[in-house]
């Protein structure tokens, strides 16, 4: 009988504090909203159940290593903080994600309508505005967040994972299980977060404004086009190589078409590894005692309002646009300006059949969304060589 008692003392049900049972809560949420609803499985599968197995009592999924005082490895840590160290810490798994979307990535579409690059680059206005809000919050008592901090939690703003963990890994290494969670959060919840913005800045007329087809772009020009964009930005913004080297290097591989074993790799096997252990990794970060406190709570807060900004802004920029130009631009591509590629495209597409179903946007929305991609990393090399 007592090692009965003992072994229901030490079980995971007889110690889980109501903190764990709200998080683990979260996890089945994100898993609901993950399998029934479809809301970006990729990113809240592997999230969800990372959170649910880091909220067990007692099976040390995210333990930290012992060491001896001569160094002696006493006892190993949990898998989820190798995974989490190794990768996210690191900044590698950011940088082999955005080669594999370079690889994925068409720049046909902002190719052949350049103006989309202003939609873009508009959409980043939510970075900088969520910046402005952090310190003020600072300024006025509530958070305690420095400069280096609010660059950090406003990169948010660009719904760019990668991104958002590489900056925050260099400026704020103390809040990135925060930032990372906020910005792959949001990203997955691009289909509940943008349509409503996007209908209230938005006339039915607008929405349903038809595109003229875009031109054919050559191959040339796709091979040139991120080997420009590489030398210019490195040369002018040393800290963005990283980013888009990657990103550029990737899509190189494609559109050469002589590396297709590699293009065809980091499109597929070694895109889909790197998704699942990044995915555990930030759902290893909403542990009770991390999340569940005013600091990230405040994050989550600032990370949403960049968003929505970004998607405001990208909107407006396209409106404001149909008043100087002769060819119209359905507005609801503007919002398709922040990086989350190509969920935010679908979701321009999606809302544009809505009100007109011979309204075809996915691809007039691919431009502004792969130059959302080139502005958060052009973004995050600025703050980077500012603050780094």
């Amino acid at each position: 009988m007592d090692k009965l008692t003992v072994l229901l003392g030490q079980s995971g049900l007889a110690n889980l504090g109501i903190g764990q049972l709200t998080m683990i809560i979260i996890g089945l949420v994100l898993l609901y909203l993950a399998i029934n609803k479809r809301f970006e499985p990729l990113l809240l599968l592997p999230i969800g159940f990372g959170a649910i197995l880091v909220n067990i009592p007692g099976a040390g999924m995210y333990a930290e290593p012992i060491y001896a005082a001569d160094g002696h490895l006493e006892a190993a840590g949990g898998l989820l903080y190798y995974v989490y160290s190794v990768g996210i810490e690191s900044g590698v798994f950011p940088l082999l994600i955005f080669m594999g979307v370079g690889a994925m990535t068409d720049f046909g579409p902002m190719l052949a309508n350049p103006k989309t690059l202003f939609l873009g680059a508009a959409a980043q206005f939510g970075i900088f505005g969520t910046i402005i809000g952090a310190v003020w919050m600072s300024s006025m008592g509530w958070m305690d967040f420095s400069l280096a901090d609010a660059a950090a939690i406003g990169i948010i703003g660009g719904a760019d994972g990668p991104t958002s963990i590489f900056v925050a890994s260099q400026l704020a290494p103390d809040l990135l299980g925060a930032i990372a969670v906020a910005a792959y959060s949001y990203m997955a919840l691009v289909p509940l977060i943008q349509p409503p913005i996007m209908r209230a800045l938005t006339t039915k007329a607008e929405r349903k404004i038809t595109m003229t087809q875009l031109r054919v772009v050559s191959k040339r020009e796709k091979i040139v086009f991120p080997l420009m964009v590489l030398v210019l930005v490195a040369m002018f913004l040393p800290s963005a190589a990283p980013l888009l080297g990657m990103f550029c290097f990737g899509n190189l591989m494609k559109e050469s078409g002589v590396v297709e074993r590699l293009s065809d790799t980091a499109q597929n096997a070694l895109m889909n590894i790197v998704t699942i252990f990044l995915g555990l990794a930030v759902g290893s970060k909403l542990s009770a005692d991390a999340f569940l406190n005013v600091e990230t709570l405040g994050i989550l807060v600032l990370g949403l309002a960049a968003f929505c900004v970004g998607t405001a802004t990208g909107v407006l920029m396209a409106k404001l646009m149909n008043l100087m130009s002769k060819t119209p631009i359905n507005p609801l591509i503007g919002s398709a300006g922040v990086s989350a590629v190509p969920m935010a495209a679908r979701v321009s597409n999606k809302v544009g059949l809505e009100n007109n179903n011979q309204n075809f946007l996915l691809m007039h929305a691919m431009g502004p969304n792969v130059a959302g991609v080139i502005g958060s990393a052009v973004a995050a090399g600025v703050l980077l060589s500012y603050l780094g």
